[in-house]
């Protein structure tokens, strides 16, 4: 098999890695429950079993070149999905500040505001920038720290000041890569568009 088809995106639908992210994604509404009632430990359980089979499903895709774009939706989507309901869970028990749900959902929001903008002038999405990925990482990071001292106290002396620092890090970076996706989005949108006549096929009489 050469590069160019080893890297080709795919449309299936029923793929085993598809399987695996639609599995984290009923998923999550468990661990949303089961952490919203303070069952901590089962709820860390939850995440781990996702964590797995997210990595399970990335290396199957690579290693079989079953790469869809279907999976390039769910994956990121599960990530936010199980960010947003360990956020909503926590809020919910008043182990994390409304304000910081909050400036999570709104750096999001803002992001859909910029990818309408550029759906107006006719562009597709930006690239992903290291920057977002990194705060992506603090926040997924974060909150699980959070629950493991709720899950067992002893360690919370710890956890708790570790999983804050990665938390604040984390919405830090987020707000600043967004600012970076609103520069490039008004540079892009800028950008002038090059019309190129139609040429008509049909020869005159």
């Amino acid at each position: 098999m050469t590069r160019a088809e080893s890297n080709e995106v795919g449309t299936q639908v029923f793929t085993v890695p598809n399987g695996l992210s639609a599995i984290r994604l009923v998923l999550v509404p468990v661990f949303l429950v089961l952490l919203a009632q303070g069952q901590d430990a089962l709820a860390l359980i939850v995440l781990a079993f996702s964590s797995l089979t997210d990595l399970l499903d990335g290396f199957i895709a690579r290693r079989f070149h079953s790469v869809t774009r279907l999976g390039q939706l769910l994956d990121p989507a599960a990530d936010r999905l199980y960010i947003f309901a360990a956020l909503i869970g926590l809020a919910w028990r008043d182990l994390v500040p409304w304000w910081f749900l909050l400036l999570v959902v709104g750096r999001d929001v803002f992001m859909l505001v910029l990818g309408v903008v550029l759906a107006n002038f006719g562009f597709g999405p930006l690239p992903v920038h290291q920057l977002g990925k990194i705060a992506t990482f603090c926040l997924f990071y974060a909150l699980p720290m959070i629950m493991l001292g709720q899950a067992f106290p002893d360690l919370a002396w710890w956890s708790g000041p570790v999983g804050w620092a990665f938390g604040l890090w984390g919405v830090l970076l987020y707000w600043w890569a967004g600012m970076i996706y609103a520069g490039e989005t008004f540079r892009v949108i800028r950008i002038p568009r090059v019309i190129v006549p139609v040429q008509s096929d049909t020869l005159e009489t």
